[in-house]
């Protein structure tokens, strides 16, 4: 049995369970199973991660200490390699991972003991001019008020040191403060005042757990008029007070970070309670606060260091969330919408290009996350990365931290229709953040996809958590507008005769413009890349004059559009932001050693099919027929959609007449796998008519449409040939009639 370092009390080893937190430990262990949780250890910095830093402990051991742990934004850390730092340990995994909490204590000083922390036991640190390593009681006074005269300072830009003013005494010094100071002054090593400090943290946390929400006090204060977020730049170093809503709130290591908006923009406020403590627990991301602080400067960015914070009453809360609404409205509201592409059938959509613009920008104001999903084909990759390209400046200026395009702007392929598997997935993952995180449920943007009917199930799900949805798809089915917020080209849209129907990178691209009219210069090009090539090899002449005003010409075009092809195959289940943006907008020199890989593999497989392909008549319709199982690898590129687009364009079936002839008939390319048949038309099809009839002649076939870009029937394995027969005349009837 020995005594406290710190405050003598008989204890088994060198600190009681108190004030084990009050000493900082040196580890001189070789195994992360050795460390102890809840302990403070001196570190040194061994490298840093877009999520973290990386803190040597010890000769042997290293953690992390997350970016979500720090008091501060991480770029703004002024640590370099090898600089030592202060950490506590708050977990050590199976695996030897282990996890490191910010400590606000910063210096040997302002820790009240020294031990080492060893595989044979703890010891006292050898003299460092303290006596046994012990920081004797005047030193540990002088030391914690030198910490918080230093946590003072920080907390002027970052929120760390601001007192709770629902603890406050009638003075308006918090009692945190008082108790921390009259510790300070009259603590000395004996089990009694252990014991008296003891109870008088117990009875300033039964204060602190009665606030429920917190109200300013000082009665002889005149009450602040409410500031605009937007003029707060004008009033650094002022006291004001804002009303708005949360719309976003994280906790680091040290304060409470919550996002505040108003109509008129966003600014984040710090609150501190005690290190790594949530302040104001009972406020809630969708809760409208008032909010009393006073505004600093921080790395270039405004911030509020908060006074007092509460919950407004229902009147106020409704007078502030009208004005809000109004004026989300107002902002996100298009307007005319700027033309892109002259002669391209846009002109009679602006009223849906109108709607969906609207709705995404509401989504950027309002703080949700936006998530875009789209096509893994090279027109859903240009469609998604126009959005893309539209929300990030927006997104940028709407959120002040520099992370915030990954927090508030996602962008993923589609593989296949919106199903319940994808929707119920997405679903999962919303609520869950929305949970942890207090996230705000996200817009989510369909671009070329999500289109079919078969889609209406997922919307569905969606709609039931008031997750709101756009669709942008040029092949969309009409019925789906009852299951969305917003619907851009349906097929019902079809243009006018010999004006080209937007591609659904077109449909995107206008939408983007909508959005953000400051990136016009940005997508000249995209309507022409986007364009997917059938039936025949020639751009439409309105998308290949803008392209060509935009500084892209016919070359240029196709090797942007066969390297997002390539990308878009392998890295289907991936966004690649920096990737897909450098070889669509910035660096288009970067398209052609990708499209020159994408023709040399494509041209492999294609030189196999079309040895392979079958040619046959049915009823006047001719059909070029590859059995895709036999002939095609499964697991590499090019998939089979992007080889029947080739084999359907180049007519490698040696048709004797010519593609493009004046008297071709409707042309049929057909894949046949296993299970499922896909094809191109040279006509357009109904593939629910077709699937109609074939249904009668092969009841038993399980037959299924899968719409889309890729049109493609499923069926039985057992069923293939009779199905395959029933289909190839049902076509042929569909394009006869």
């Amino acid at each position: 049995m020995g005594s406290c370092i710190i405050c003598g009390t008989s204890t088994e080893g060198h600190i009681c369970d108190i004030h084990e937190e009050d000493a900082v430990f040196e580890f001189e262990g070789s195994r992360a199973d050795q460390l102890t949780s809840g302990r403070y250890y001196r570190g040194s910095v061994d490298g840093f991660a877009d999520f973290g830093v990386f803190i040597d402990i010890g000769d042997s051991v290293t953690g992390l200490l997350h970016r979500s742990e720090l008091d501060r934004r991480l770029e703004s850390l002024d640590w370099n390699a090898g600089d030592t730092v202060y950490v506590q340990v708050t977990g050590v995994h199976d695996n030897g991972n282990v996890d490191l909490a910010w400590s606000i204590r910063q210096a040997d000083e302002e820790f009240r003991g020294q031990l080492v922390d060893s595989p044979e036991g703890d010891r006292v640190a050898e003299d460092n001019g303290k006596e046994n390593g012990v920081v004797r009681e005047e030193e540990a006074g002088n030391g914690r008020r030198a910490a918080e005269e230093r946590d003072q300072s920080v907390g002027a830009g970052t929120g760390v040191g601001i007192a709770d003013p629902g603890n406050a005494d009638s003075d308006g010094t918090s009692a945190a403060t008082a108790n921390a100071t009259e510790t300070n002054d009259t603590v000395t090593n004996t089990s009694e005042n252990t014991e008296a400090t003891t109870e008088s943290s117990a009875s300033r946390d039964a204060t602190a757990g009665a606030a429920t929400t917190v109200s300013r006090e000082a009665e002889s204060e005149p009450a602040r008029e409410r500031t605009a977020i937007e003029s707060l730049d004008e009033r650094v170093g002022d006291a004001v007070r804002i009303e708005g809503e949360v719309v976003d709130l994280y906790q680091t290591g040290g304060p409470t970070i919550f996002e505040i908006g108003d109509e008129t923009g966003t600014v984040e406020c710090a609150a501190f309670e005690e290190a790594g403590v949530r302040a104001y627990p009972s406020v809630s991301v969708g809760d409208v606060i008032g909010l009393d602080g006073t505004v600093e400067q921080r790395n270039g960015d405004l911030q509020l260091e908060t006074e007092a914070l509460a919950i407004l009453e229902e009147s106020e809360r409704e007078a502030l969330e009208g004005r809000l609404d109004d004026a989300l409205d107002a902002r996100a509201e298009v307007g005319e919408v700027p033309p892109l592409v002259e002669g391209a059938g846009l002109e009679e959509r602006d009223a849906e290009i109108g709607a969906v613009a609207t709705a995404i920008r509401r989504a950027v104001f309002d703080a949700r996350p936006v998530i875009v999903k789209h096509s893994a084909s090279a027109e859903g990759y240009a469609a998604g990365a126009a959005i893309e390209r539209a929300l990030l400046p927006l997104v940028r200026a709407e959120h002040g931290e520099s992370d915030a395009v990954y927090h508030y702007l996602d962008r993923r392929p589609l593989a296949e229709e919106y199903d319940m598997n994808e929707a119920t997935g997405d679903v999962t993952r919303l609520l869950t953040n929305r949970e942890r995180h207090d996230e705000k449920l996200p817009l989510v943007v369909f671009a070329d996809a999500g289109g079919s009917r078969e889609s209406r199930d997922g919307f569905d799900l969606l709609s039931i958590y008031d997750v709101s949805s756009v669709v942008i798809d040029s092949g969309a089915d009409p019925e789906i507008g009852d299951s969305v917020d917003a619907l851009l080209g349906a097929r019902s849209d079809a243009g006018s005769e010999g004006v080209e129907v937007p591609t659904s990178g077109t449909l995107a691209a206008a939408v983007a413009l909508a959005v953000n009219p400051g990136i016009e210069d940005d997508l000249g090009h995209v309507p022409a890349v986007s364009y997917q090539r059938s039936s025949t090899d020639a751009l439409p002449e309105a998308y290949a004059e803008r392209a060509s005003a935009a500084g892209y010409d016919e070359t240029a075009v196709r090797e942007i559009h066969e390297a997002l092809a390539l990308l878009a195959y392998y890295q289907s289940y991936e966004d690649k932001r920096e990737l897909v943006s450098d070889v669509l907008f910035d660096r288009a020199e970067l398209a052609e050693p990708i499209a020159e890989r994408y023709r040399e593999e494509l041209s492999t497989e294609l030189d196999t099919a079309a040895a392979n392909a079958e040619r046959r008549t049915v009823n006047e319709v001719e059909f070029t027929v590859l059995e895709t199982a036999a002939f095609t690898h499964g697991y590499d590129f090019p998939p089979v959609g992007v080889l029947l687009d080739e084999l359907h364009r180049r007519g490698v079936a040696g048709d004797s007449k010519g593609e493009g002839s004046e008297d071709d008939g409707p042309r049929v390319t057909v894949g046949l796998g296993e299970d499922e048949l896909r094809y191109r038309s040279s006509e357009p099809i109904d593939d629910r008519a077709v699937a109609a009839v074939a249904r009668e002649e092969a009841p038993e076939a399980g037959l299924a449409v899968r719409g889309g870009s890729d049109s493609r029937f499923e069926f039985l394995f057992g069923e293939r040939e009779d199905v395959s027969e029933a289909l190839y005349e049902a076509l042929a009837s569909e394009l006869l009639n």
